[in-house]
């Protein structure tokens, strides 16, 4: 288990903490105490008298970036409140395994999980549930795409499903274990860049910003 001074803390507030999840780590605990650390781990023994369950959203293990966590119960409420009335918003930045031609758009995909392929998503226009993402090129490097996503909905592997089905981009994300060809944790090149959201005791709007490493 890695040392929870390594979990990089953004923001420091009476009700919540804003961190810069690292790709490969959970952000709350898997089945088991092989996967006790976590985000939510790590926060709970760094401020003592948090929440039980502190997670306001969740990041895949793969996806680095911007992620808040409450302290207490009324601001894990009114966070969680704001993320599904969809009050809150998002920004990432992705690496595409490939040259990207479109320059911006919006993927409309209905998909659901493949439960007999756990945590693998499926696209399924009859049982899916529709996820909606919008798109902007920003640039290609190298034979790669650099692209902005801002997800609408919050469906798990939305992004990655989105970048690499041939009904969305067709371009997996760079170290995508799943949709792509990464081999192994924190290879997958997505990063939650900004996050906006209400304070939920002053009522200011919080504005983060943090750009990836790649």
């Amino acid at each position: 288990m890695q040392d929870d001074s390594l979990l990089e803390i953004i923001h420091i507030d009476d009700a919540f903490v804003v961190v810069n999840k690292e790709g490969g780590m959970l952000s709350v605990p898997g089945r088991g105490v092989e996967k006790i650390d976590s985000v939510s781990h790590r926060v709970r023994q760094m401020f003592p008298g948090c929440v039980e369950q502190p997670a306001v959203h969740r990041l895949d293990m793969d996806t680095s970036g911007l992620m808040v966590v409450a302290r207490t119960a009324d601001a894990m409420r009114e966070l969680s409140r704001q993320f599904r009335e969809r009050e809150t918003e998002k920004l990432y930045i992705a690496l595409l395994e490939g040259v990207l031609k479109r320059e911006s758009g919006t993927i409309e995909l209905p998909f659901r999980l493949d439960v007999e392929n756990r945590p693998f998503q499926i696209y399924d226009e009859l049982h899916g549930k529709m996820g909606v993402t919008h798109w902007k090129k920003i640039a290609i490097e190298g034979g790669l795409t650099r692209i902005e996503f801002t997800p609408i909905t919050g469906r798990t592997h939305q992004l990655r499903l989105h970048a690499a089905h041939e009904k969305g981009l067709g371009i997996p994300i760079v170290g995508d274990p799943f949709y792509g060809n990464g081999m192994g944790p924190g290879q997958m090149k997505l990063h939650a860049c900004k996050l906006n959201f209400t304070h939920p005791v002053t009522g200011k709007r919080m504005r983060f910003t943090l750009m990836p490493d790649f």
